[in-house]
């Protein structure tokens, strides 16, 4: 049971650079590349690099304004406007911030596109998944959120059913919001509770507005949380949903951070319950959407 599959990946992307001292380090991309190599990867699939999301595609999610700020702070980072999250120790201003942001957004478009055509089964995006962006805002080391914008292009392509599955270790609270009031999309999210980390959403009782209730799904599990209980609060929750929603495709954030030695939050999960998930999610997706799954990184 598997499928064509399709990395999405250009050198470009590790422009996407806070600074030395910034916790994400775009090393990150370039060494996951280097295993893709050293394991023969890139000769059992596609290596795809697309364009940049343009003006009308980040429009699909972001709001005009917010764009347009970031465009800015591009230019100058001094002159970076605060409001909109941007220049702030989490999310940095650097030159031609818009230009790689765009771009690794794009690779989630382009991910998404390829599978709705039908060209591949399976698009990754490990440089992808910067879920906390908002509508209006940058957030949490996110500058566009490539997830929302890759559901969104789904939608506008005729997907009628979307579901987001995320398993950062933090809630995927800027897909939930892009997606709140829209019955088409289910987003789950398995986090760390949000008593005890950012961004402090993501409670059970977030449930999707009126008209999309239930649209919503927040699993916040206790700091400590190891294999076990990781992996039990997946299999006990995410499966039954699909079944129910049985979406059209399959939208995947891969956050690495629920791994037990992340600087920056508390569980304790380890690189083969990391897998069991990612199989899992593989299954999902040709079980319930006909095998088409956009997988990103986080």
């Amino acid at each position: 049971m598997s499928g064509r599959a399709q990395l999405m990946w250009d050198e470009a992307v590790t422009g996407y650079d806070f600074g030395p001292d910034h916790p994400m380090d775009p090393v990150r991309l370039a060494l996951t590349r280097r295993l893709v190599d050293a394991f023969g990867l890139d000769r059992e699939m596609d290596v795809v690099a697309a364009k940049a999301a343009g003006e009308s595609t980040l429009r699909l999610v972001h709001r005009a304004d917010y764009v347009e700020a970031v465009k800015a702070a591009s230019v100058d980072p001094r002159a970076a406007d605060m409001s909109y999250g941007l220049g702030t120790m989490d999310d940095p201003a650097f030159a031609g911030m818009h230009e790689v942001s765009a771009l690794i957004a794009g690779q989630s478009v382009g991910a998404a596109e390829a599978v709705w055509r039908g060209d591949v089964s399976h698009a990754v995006n490990f440089a992808g998944g910067l879920h906390h962006a908002m509508p209006g805002g940058a957030s949490g080391f996110c500058i566009y959120n490539d997830a929302s914008l890759a559901i969104a292009r789904l939608l506008e392509l005729g997907a009628e059913r979307v579901a987001y599955i995320d398993v950062d270790v933090h809630h995927g609270d800027g897909v939930q919001a892009a997606f709140w009031e829209d019955p088409r999309v289910l987003t789950i999210s398995l986090h760390e509770h949000p008593r005890t980390l950012f961004p402090q959403t993501g409670w059970p009782e977030e449930t999707g507005a009126d008209g999309a209730e239930g649209s919503a799904v927040n699993v916040a599990l206790p700091a400590g949380t190891g294999d076990a209980g990781w992996l039990r609060a997946f299999h006990s929750v995410v499966p039954e949903l699909i079944a129910d929603f049985r979406p059209q495709v399959l939208v995947t954030q891969h956050g690495a951070d629920t791994h037990f030695e992340d600087p920056l939050a508390h569980l304790a999960v380890s690189l083969d319950a990391q897998r069991a998930v990612q199989v899992a999610c593989h299954e999902l997706a040709h079980e319930y959407a006909e095998g088409r799954w956009v997988a990103l990184g986080g």
